[in-house]
Formats: C-alpha cells, sequence, structure tokens
C-alpha cells in the first residue's frame, strides 16, 4: 500500500487510517471509485497478487469510463493508478500481464472518451460550456465542475415598471407583448449573487427603489436555486445563467427594436462577473455596476473570466468586502476592475460591520449557510447603491490615491467637477475623461442611512490673552436641519489660532446658514473665561466656501450663533 500512497494523494490523511471510514472523510477529494479501489488495495493484502489486480483493474476501468462525474484531477490520478497496478502486474504471470495490457488498451479508449464528455457541456440556444482553463483547471479555479442545465437553475426575469404595482414574469414568448414593458425606456437588470436568509428579493426591493425616481423597465433576476449549492458550482451556474440573460436581452432588442445602449446591468458578488460575461455575450451595453464582485475563482484570472472595463461602454464598481481571502476571509476583490472603483471607508471594513471570521476551506460551508457568517460587509454594496438612488448627493466620493491618504484629508475638496457620485448617477461622470479609471472614496454611516455628506470647517478662536486646557465643538445648520456636534479639538485652547476639522454629517444641510460653536473646560475654572469664533469657513466637497463671522464670545456650554459675514453689515 506504501506504493500507491505515494503518488494517488486525493489527500495525505486519506492514508493515514486503515480503513473505509477514514477514507470517507474526504469524499469531495476523492472520486467514489478512488475510493473503493484504494480500500479495496488496502484490505486485501493477503490476497493473491492475481485477484487483487483483477478486482481492481475492473473497479479502475469502471472510474474511468463513468468520468462524465469526475473532476481533470481525478482523470489525472487514473493514469497513475495504471502505471502503479502495472508495477504490481510485473510479479504476475505473463499472461497476466497480456490480460491487463489488454484490458488498459480498451481502458485508455473509456478514458478518452470519457474525458471528452467531462470537459464540455451543450445546452440548445445557450451554446457550449467547457472546464477547461481559462474556466477550469488553473491556479486561481481549481475546481472544474461544469454548470447545470437551465432548467435547475430555475431561473426567472420579474419586470418592475411605474405602471404595476407588482412583477409581471416575463418569458420569451409572444406573451410579453400583455406586460408593461416599453422600448421606448432604458432597461436595467438587477442580478443578485449569494442571498443571506430574511434577504432573499432585495433585487425586487432595488427595484421599487429605481423607479421611485426614474421611470425604466427593472427587471429582477431570480436564480435561487442555481445559487444555493457549493461554492464552485455556483460561480459555474452564473455562466449559463449569463447566457440565459443575454438571451432575454437579445429577444427584448429584436422585438421592441432596441439597441445595446438602452440595458444596463447591475450585479451583485458573483452576480458582478455574471453581468461581465453578459458584456462579452452583447457588445455595446450601455453600463454594468459591479456591486463587491466577488474575489474567489476570479481574482487574478483572465479577463474573459470575471468583470472588466472592457464589458460595457461604462463599467463603476463598489467595493466594500475587500480585505484579502486568504488571510482575512474578504469575499469581495480589491483591485480596480471598472472605468470608476468606489471605496467607501476604504473598501474593506465597513462601520457597524464585524470582521470576517473563518477560514478559507470553510468557503463551501460558508456559502450554504451550514457554518455561521456574518455578510455584512459584502451586503453593504448593494444597500448602498439602493440608498444612493434616493438620497444621491450623500454618496459624493472623492478621487484618491489611497484610503489612508483620503482619511487624512488630503483629498478634499474636489476640483474641476472631478467628483464623482456613487450610484446610478456615476454614469453621468462618463463625459469628464480625468474622472475615468482613478479610485474614488467616500464615507458612510455605520446603519441606515448611510448616506453622509463632507465639510471642512475652519475656525478661528477669540478669547482671553492666557491659554486654557478645554474642548471645543462645531455644528452646521441651514435653517431646516441641524446636524450633530462634531468635536473640533481637545487640549489647550489658544486665541488667534485657526482650528480646523474634516466632518461627515448625517443629514445634508446643503448651503450652511449658521455654524454653531461651544466649548468647555477640562476642569473647573474660577477664571469664568469666555471663548468664541470670531470667523469661520465653510468648505463643501465641490469646492464651494462660506464666510461666518462670530460677534461675541461666550462662557463654557453656552452656544455661539455664528451666522454669514454679510449679514452682519
Amino acid at each position: 500500500m506504501d506504493g500507491l500512497a505515494g503518488f494517488l494523494d486525493c489527500n495525505s490523511a486519506v492514508f493515514g487510517g486503515t480503513g473505509p471510514t477514514h477514507l470517507e472523510q474526504h469524499p469531495s477529494k476523492c472520486h467514489p471509485y478512488e475510493v473503493f479501489l484504494i480500500h479495496l488495495l488496502q484490505s486485501n493484502q493477503n490476497y493473491p497478487a492475481r485477484r487483487t489486480i483483477n478486482v481492481a483493474e475492473n473497479a479502475l476501468q469502471e472510474l474511468v469510463c463513468s468520468s462524465r462525474s469526475m473532476e481533470v484531477h481525478h482523470l489525472q490520478r487514473s493514469h497513475r493508478l495504471r502505471d502503479y497496478l502495472g508495477e504490481q502486474a510485473s510479479a504476475a504471470s505473463p499472461v497476466s500481464r497480456l490480460e491487463m495490457s489488454l484490458r488498459w488498451s480498451v481502458g485508455l479508449i473509456c478514458l478518452v472518451f470519457a474525458a471528452a464528455r467531462a470537459l464540455e457541456v451543450c445546452y440548445d440556444e445557450l451554446g457550449c460550456f467547457d472546464n477547461l482553463p481559462p474556466w477550469g483547471a488553473t491556479d486561481q479555479r481549481p475546481s472544474t465542475h461544469l454548470p447545470w442545465k437551465p432548467e435547475e437553475l430555475n431561473t426567472r426575469f420579474l419586470l418592475f415598471t411605474q405602471r404595476n404595482r407588482y412583477y409581471q414574469e416575463i418569458k420569451k414568448n409572444p406573451n410579453i407583448q400583455a406586460s408593461n414593458y416599453s422600448g421606448l425606456r432604458k432597461t436595467r437588470f438587477v442580478i443578485p449573487g449569494h442571498l443571506e436568509s430574511g434577504d432573499e428579493d432585495w433585487p425586487q426591493d432595488m427595484c421599487k427603489d429605481m423607479l421611485s425616481k426614474e421611470n425604466v423597465n427593472c427587471i429582477a433576476v431570480e436564480w435561487k436555486k442555481g445559487v444555493k449549492t457549493n461554492y464552485a458550482q455556483a460561480v459555474n451556474n452564473g455562466r449559463v445563467l449569463a447566457a440565459q440573460v443575454a438571451s432575454m436581452l437579445t429577444f427584448l432588442m429584436a422585438t421592441y427594436k432596441q439597441t445595446a445602449e438602452k440595458f444596463h446591468i447591475i450585479g451583485h458578488g458573483v452576480g458582478a462577473h455574471v453581468a461581465g460575461d453578459i458584456g462579452s455575450r452583447v457588445q455595446g451595453l450601455a453600463q454594468i455596476t459591479g456591486l463587491d464582485p466577488l474575489e474567489p475563482y476570479f481574482s487574478g484570472t483572465d479577463a474573459a473570466v470575471r468583470l472588466d472595463s472592457s464589458d460595457a461602454t461604462f463599467v463603476d464598481v463598489i467595493h466594500t468586502d475587500g480585505l484579502p481571502f486568504k488571510s482575512k476571509l474578504g469575499l469581495g476583490i480589491s483591485e480596480p476592475i471598472g472605468h470608476m472603483d468606489f471605496y467607501p471607508n476604504g473598501g474593506e471594513l465597513m462601520p457597524g460591520c464585524s470582521t470576517n471570521r473563518g477560514k478559507p476551506s470553510d468557503l463551501d460551508a460558508i456559502w450554504l449557510g451550514t457554518k455561521k457568517f456574518d455578510f455584512c460587509n459584502h451586503q453593504r454594496a448593494y444597500q448602498f447603491y439602493s440608498e444612493a438612488m434616493v438620497t444621491p448627493r450623500g454618496f459624493e466620493a472623492f478621487p484618491c490615491a489611497d484610503a489612508e491618504t483620503f482619511a487624512e484629508g488630503k483629498c478634499f475638496p474636489c476640483s474641476d467637477g472631478q467628483c464623482a457620485q456613487m450610484g446610478l448617477r456615476s454614469a453621468k461622470f462618463l463625459q469628464n475623461t480625468d474622472t475615468l479609471h482613478r479610485r474614488y472614496f467616500l464615507t458612510t454611516g455605520n446603519s441606515t442611512p448611510f448616506s453622509r455628506y463632507s465639510y471642512k470647517v475652519k475656525v478661528n478662536l477669540d478669547g482671553p490673552s492666557w491659554p486654557n486646557l478645554g474642548y471645543m465643538f462645531v455644528a452646521l445648520a441651514d435653517g431646516e436641519e441641524v446636524t450633530k456636534e462634531f468635536q473640533l479639538h481637545v487640549g489647550t485652547l489658544r486665541p488667534g489660532k485657526t482650528y480646523e476639522v474634516l466632518i461627515s454629517a448625517e443629514v445634508d444641510v446643503g448651503l450652511v446658514t449658521e455654524v454653531k460653536f461651544r466649548w468647555n473646560n477640562h476642569v473647573v475654572n474660577v477664571l469664568n473665561p469666555r471663548y468664541g469664533a470670531s470667523k469661520v469657513e465653510v468648505l463643501r466637497g465641490d469646492n464651494k466656501i462660506s464666510v461666518f463671522c462670530g460677534t461675541g464670545n461666550v462662557v463654557e456650554n453656552e452656544v455661539q450663533s455664528v451666522l454669514p459675514c454679510s449679514t452682519q453689515l
């Protein structure tokens, strides 16, 4: 058995035990016939060599001839099994060696035809799908699953328009003329990836949010059965889904005389890469939006396999779970792959979410829901995108080299219209070529509403000549809305000095009409000093400045109302 263990490496642990129970612990690594063969050779060491070899040969012949369900590594190992059995046959009679040679001649023919069957499947009008590189058997994609049959995905197309309160399921047949689909409107497809229990219908909710702001055809794509399987299989099922959506899209263009530039595909997770596949099949799509495209099986792969900027006229990507998968179990791809790549909160760990916990080997269990995992970071991408439809100004993003530079305030404000808005409105910045192929950063809240509004506030302090230890705070108002207080400074208060802070307000105060200033002591101060803001500058993200003038200092914890200088003339 040592000779067999030397080359048949379903898993090195397989050969640590002596019985079938130990072998069955590795069903994903070993083909069932391999398990049978290994156990046969383990448990029949005392049988005559000829009998053991003959029985093993029959099992192996069945293995290679039934390899429709085998992966490439199973087929490769069958060659090594043949060599091992050949060594065993050298100790048998010449007749036994001749029989073995004849049997292997037939077996190799079976192997060739079985391998051909295993490497490609064809599904009528959807075309053929193989599991050869770049789709499988690569370092990034070690597993070589073939996609399921289309009917096994149970794909549905759910149409939402402003004319129907509930969705209408549409199919590729003349009955679509009875639906509310209109060829005069833009069409957006929403394709989900992983589906979290309790939030499985978020694409329908996104369509409803979209229709509250614009008159389009919104089609929520449902493929729950196709995605609820082990990870590698779900990834490959996405290839058939891409062909199905492309077929539906082509049908709509032919039926309603539309062109590809009328279509926008929005995909989350694996759905983002499905969108890229659709763009490869239907040239000239107006836009593809990737919502935290997955890293495993996609990062570092050929561009044909994943979403990239060549898949549509405009490709925008939102990254929310971009920590490395192998070390931190981040599910999202981190590298920029679109014309515009947005990194809210740095793109790795979202406020209000916990750090991902687990091991890369847990991926299937995490995907299937049998191992506890918090998808919060991954889900934030579509949650941000939906909210940005309602409050677009709250997702203003700034071009910046990296998250650290942005956090230091060095990329604020925008200049020459180079800011962008993450969400549906990002496409309007396509005309400015200076904004393309850049990274954009922004800040969000830790719960809904996630929208935030950025301002830089500079305060010139007035007060007594002696230094004093204390705190300073500011809030902004526009007559209707008031932000919470933000800490401007803690430490020594020095009159005549200018203090500044970059804030992300939870409400949109638009054009600020009032700055509220407050201070207090570290400890009780018997001198009862008075401090105030003599001048305040408020700089918005779009580079607009408002100036405010203070008229009197205030005691500790009294709020000073600082108004625009022009109103005090």
